[in-house]
């Protein structure tokens, strides 16, 4: 509910108006997931809300550490669908990035990816978004002592397939009588659906975009990603031309590099194409294997001469290292095994 419309009901239930903001503050601010929890209402009136409404907060159901630091995070939703959220720390350059989910399985059917085995049950609300940053800030507070620094839309399903929850996530999240953490600190990634990446430039959106890219050719692409076939290339760099010429907001590339399969230097000269239309971030990432999944990760060699030839063309690149290997820490891993 809005805050207005909290107003409205707490006048018509006989309460002082100025209830609802302190509600507010409390769901939005505070990110509690309780009415017992918001101590300066009345205990009559924390029993009557009780009675007559809920709060659907998140549960952890599973939480994995790693020997270097990350935290995966399995979370149960209200309806019992489990979803992923990952903590990744980098103390030595101060970030500290979650990367949290927007729908429960994908329709996408990525063939590296775990998630993409799983069926798309639902999208999540923009509350379950929310809850999985305001749980995962705690758990970064707990364990090092500083709180999140940047927000990744890269877990579990396509962000512009749940498009109205994501940004109305994004909005609780930057508001002031929210999270209030800045837009440019917030990335939104997406496998590639040209018309919606035309429609967050339209909406004049803040926040950095980043697209999956994985193969710098329509073939190679169609093999991994079935979206392609009808978001070609061609197509994706026309509306990230057209998002760029729109807002100026930062533009990255997701590359995972698969063992001989786009990791040569052939390779890495078509990606270099795709980087003449408007300011681009290459990263490359390091590929967490998944049981059944015809790749294997490209050995640091081949993935050191991949970067160092976009380099060598005047392109930012920056090679991340895989996270988490010791647990389930590829998207989509833990929520599978149930």
């Amino acid at each position: 509910m809005s805050q207005a419309e909290l107003a409205d009901l707490f006048v018509g239930m006989g309460e002082p108006k100025f209830r609802a903001k302190q509600v507010y503050q409390w769901l939005w601010e505070k990110g509690v997931r309780s009415f017992e929890e918001m101590t300066n209402l009345s205990k009559t009136l924390r029993e009557k809300l009780d009675q007559h409404f809920v709060i659907n907060g998140i549960v952890a159901d599973k939480i994995q550490h790693s020997v270097d630091g990350t935290i995966k995070s399995r979370f149960r939703l209200h309806d019992g669908h489990l979803v992923e959220s990952v903590l990744i720390p980098v103390p030595a350059e101060n970030r500290y990035t979650v990367c949290v989910s927007c729908q429960v399985g994908c329709s996408l059917t990525c063939t590296f990816c775990a998630t993409g085995r799983m069926k798309r049950v639902r999208n999540l609300d923009a509350a379950e978004i929310y809850d999985q940053v305001v749980l995962v800030n705690q758990q970064s507070l707990e364990a090092y002592g500083h709180p999140l620094t940047n927000i990744v839309y890269m877990g579990m399903g396509e962000p512009l397939l749940a498009y109205n929850n994501v940004m109305d996530s994004i909005e609780r999240i930057t508001a002031p009588d929210g999270l209030n953490m800045s837009p440019r600190r917030i990335t939104v990634s997406t496998a590639g659906i040209a018309k919606m990446i035309k429609k967050l430039a339209d909406d004049e959106v803040r926040f950095n975009l980043a697209l999956s890219l994985h193969a710098a050719d329509d073939a190679k692409r169609n093999e991994i990603m079935p979206i392609n076939e009808q978001n070609n290339l061609e197509a994706l760099l026309e509306s990230l031309t057209y998002f760029h010429r729109q807002t100026r907001n930062r533009i990255s590339y997701e590359y995972i590099a698969f063992q001989n399969f786009n990791d040569s230097l052939e390779d890495a000269a078509q990606l270099a194409k795709l980087c003449r239309n408007f300011p681009v971030r290459i990263n490359i990432i390091e590929y967490n294997p998944i049981d059944g999944a015809p790749f294997l990760k490209s050995t640091e060699h081949r993935i050191d001469d991949f970067a160092k030839y976009l380099r060598d063309q005047g392109i930012m690149v920056t090679v991340r290292r895989s996270r988490g290997r010791d647990i389930d820490a590829a998207c989509g891993q833990l929520a599978n095994k149930e």
